[in-house]
């Protein structure tokens, strides 16, 4: 928290809200590490930013005290989170920062780690270093709180999406398109924020989707897939299972035939057996506690009607997004109505509408 003493100036604010935007810009791409931005400044000039590298590591710290030309004596550094203390993969940033003579450190936010909570403000105050907390903190502990809740909860932090037609349809076999270019660039832009994408083999051998980032030079960033299929139903000619591999796919079955088993591990894809509930369903706690233990930190459910409800139902979204399409979708043939917003209005009753330039489709954002 801050205190009376830490008064901040204009510049100080501006110098951590640059520190924020670039934490903002590795957000969902730096593995199990929280992004983190940094910023170094002396005589009132910038002389030198960093943030958290692709993967996590090096650190923001580290990476803006190599990134600088000049001498770092008596310069002053801004940074988003506490920084860390501990020796791990890497050595800790205080280190860094104290070999490097910066004489301030202005940090936003404590790390609720418990190996570095607190403990680096004390080793650097130690070594005559002013240290002062508190800056833009409300803005910045509001951008850290899907990892805090990684941190509390050793779960990924959830996000779901579903787009709903004017007559509620989220499937019709005769136009499979709900919503607009507009709506669709939000949605890979979803998936560029997200270290992976959940569906069913149900959705996968319907739409027979790629699960990819299609946005301009992203498509390197796209989502980890992870498929939930009990007895291993995915259509092999599928372009997922085409394209799957150890790295980018996971699947969750319950029971298949020793011969399907086979046929995915020749693929060479990792196949993962889980618990069924009594109601067949698998344990979705089970597999999110498995897929945190993976790495997975930030998951994005693009489900059909049943999936969104079981997550809905159990409370498992941290903030699911409806969109809404002024589109009717017929129902002349096969289709899928969505019948779950009773459960949506009981248990999330924060919504918000996002007001971007989606065109006529109405995008709303539900929290908890």
């Amino acid at each position: 928290m801050s205190t009376k003493k830490d008064n901040f100036s204009i510049k100080d604010k501006i110098y951590m809200e640059i520190a924020l935007d670039l934490a903002r810009s590795r957000e969902g791409h730096t593995g199990s590490n929280p992004s983190v931005g940094c910023v170094i400044v002396k005589n009132d000039n910038i002389i030198s930013i960093g943030q958290t590298s692709i993967n996590g590591r090096p650190h923001a710290e580290l990476n803006a005290i190599n990134n600088s030309i000049e001498n770092l004596k008596d310069s002053k550094m801004y940074v988003t989170l506490e920084p860390c203390c501990h020796y791990g993969k890497t050595p800790p940033c205080t280190k860094a920062i104290i070999n490097s003579k910066i004489n301030e450190v202005i940090y936003s936010v404590k790390d609720i780690d418990r190996r570095v909570s607190g403990k680096s403000f004390k080793i650097l105050t130690s070594k005559k270093i002013k240290v002062r907390k508190g800056l833009l903190e409300k803005e910045v502990y509001k951008f850290y709180t899907p990892y805090f809740y990684n941190k509390k909860n050793k779960l990924p932090y959830v996000i779901g999406k579903l787009a709903v037609a004017k007559n509620d349809l989220i499937y019709s076999k005769t136009k499979k398109s709900i919503t607009n270019t507009q709506s669709n660039k939000f949605t890979h832009f979803l998936r560029y924020k997200n270290d992976s994408i959940l569906i069913t083999y149900k959705t996968l051998n319907k739409d027979n989707p790629k699960l990819n980032c299609r946005l301009k030079k992203m498509k390197s960033f796209s989502p980890k897939r992870i498929i939930l299929d009990s007895k291993l139903k995915t259509n092999t000619k599928s372009y997922i299972f085409k394209t799957a591999n150890q790295k980018n796919t996971i699947f969750f079955y319950n029971e298949a035939k020793k011969s399907k088993i086979l046929e995915f591990k020749k693929k060479n894809i990792k196949i993962i057996k889980s618990k069924i509930k009594h109601n067949k369903n698998f344990d979705i706690i089970v597999i999110l506690k498995k897929l945190f233990n993976l790495g997975s930190r930030n998951i994005i459910v693009e489900g059909g009607n049943e999936l969104t409800k079981n997550f809905l139902r159990e409370k498992l979204y941290n903030k699911f997004y409806l969109y809404k399409s002024p589109k009717k979708l017929s129902k002349n043939l096969e289709f899928k109505i969505f019948d779950g917003y009773d459960v949506l209005i009981k248990n999330y009753k924060k919504k918000l509408k996002i007001n971007y330039n989606f065109g006529k489709d109405i995008i709303t954002l539900y929290k908890r």
